[in-house]
């Protein structure tokens, strides 16, 4: 049993920025570890993700061309792995904790019948073992977790390691062939709906979050134009969501997205403890809320006891000067 084994999201060739990122991590273990990186692509057109991923410094990459991975669905490409995985039986198997990288992670570790690690922060090499470390209890603890034995499965939260630098390095892929036809997967891709324009959540820098306090969908005005300034995401609260103010996309918290990006303002949100499980992990908190006995201002470095409708657009015009 050997090699850290990362499986590599893609879309038209391009690799996604978390799995960019879980390859820096794998990198960092695999050296002191003394293994290879290799990286697990499944894909309509291989060579093309292979290419950027042997440029990020994976060791190896193995996989399977076939038109069945054109778009993503587990079903289709689960099988694969777990057929890859049994026969090489890597040491670790990182991925993003995307939909997707949980989606194949649990897959791997069911096939496999290995220990899954969901959602870490961190990651550590100790007498050859790999340990995590995750968030508990909505992020106000955390815990070291490992696998025992076999095959230890982990997904890694976004943004939350640095993402891998080109190395300058080219190779060849080894393929295997794809373990089901598409007449034996159930699920189909008739085609994709657009979610709308704007900054990703997930990839955000920067995001400008509205709650309860913008009172309306009108309220989110001020939230987007600071977004806008900014290039940041609009990101909300469940209870702005669940009023119907803003879509779902949006919700950021325990039953929303995960988010850690570099700035993270908060605009009359009070802080409950699910919306700070989705959102603690930010580098830099601005809470902006009239009530100055909120709890968002406990967890944020910057607070602003004043109206939102006030502060936003004060800020939107001191960043317009400024940026």
């Amino acid at each position: 049993m050997s090699a850290i084994w990362v499986w590599i999201e893609n879309k038209n060739g391009e690799i996604s920025s978390i799995s960019k990122e879980v390859i820096g991590a794998a990198r960092t273990i695999a050296e002191e570890l003394g293994e290879d990186v290799v990286g697990i692509v499944l894909s309509d057109d291989v060579d093309a993700v292979a290419a950027a991923a042997f440029d990020l410094g994976v060791d190896e990459v193995m996989g399977s061309e076939d038109d069945t991975f054109a778009a993503f669905r587990v079903t289709a490409a689960g099988p694969t792995v777990a057929e890859m995985a049994k026969e090489e039986e890597p040491a670790v198997f990182l991925a993003g904790a995307s939909v997707q990288g949980s989606e194949i992670a649990a897959w791997v570790a069911a096939e496999c019948d290995a220990g899954l690690i969901a959602d870490a922060i961190a990651l550590e090499v100790d007498d050859e073992m790999v340990k995590a470390t995750c968030l508990v209890y909505n992020g106000k603890l955390m815990a070291t977790t490992f696998v025992t034995d076999g095959t230890q499965c982990i997904t890694l939260r976004n943004r939350a390691f640095a993402p891998a630098e080109s190395t300058g390095d080219d190779g060849d892929a080894d393929l295997v062939d794809a373990v089901k036809t598409e007449d034996e997967i159930g699920a189909k891709v008739t085609g994709f709906a657009s979610a709308g324009g704007g900054v990703s959540l997930n990839d955000a820098n920067i995001i400008v979050s509205g709650g309860r306090g913008v009172a309306g969908a009108e309220g989110f005005a001020p939230v987007r134009e600071l977004a806008d300034v900014l290039g940041a995401a609009v990101g909300a609260s469940r209870a702005a969501v669940d009023a119907g103010w803003i879509p779902y996309e949006h919700q950021v918290g325990q039953t929303g997205k995960v988010v850690a990006p570099d700035l993270y303002i908060a605009a009359g949100i009070s802080g409950a403890i699910q919306h700070q499980a989705g959102m603690r992990g930010s580098k830099v908190i601005v809470a902006i809320n009239k009530d100055a006995d909120a709890p968002i201002f406990k967890i944020a470095q910057y607070g602003i006891a004043a109206d939102l409708f006030d502060v936003l657009p004060a800020l939107t015009e001191a960043f317009k000067e400024r940026l």
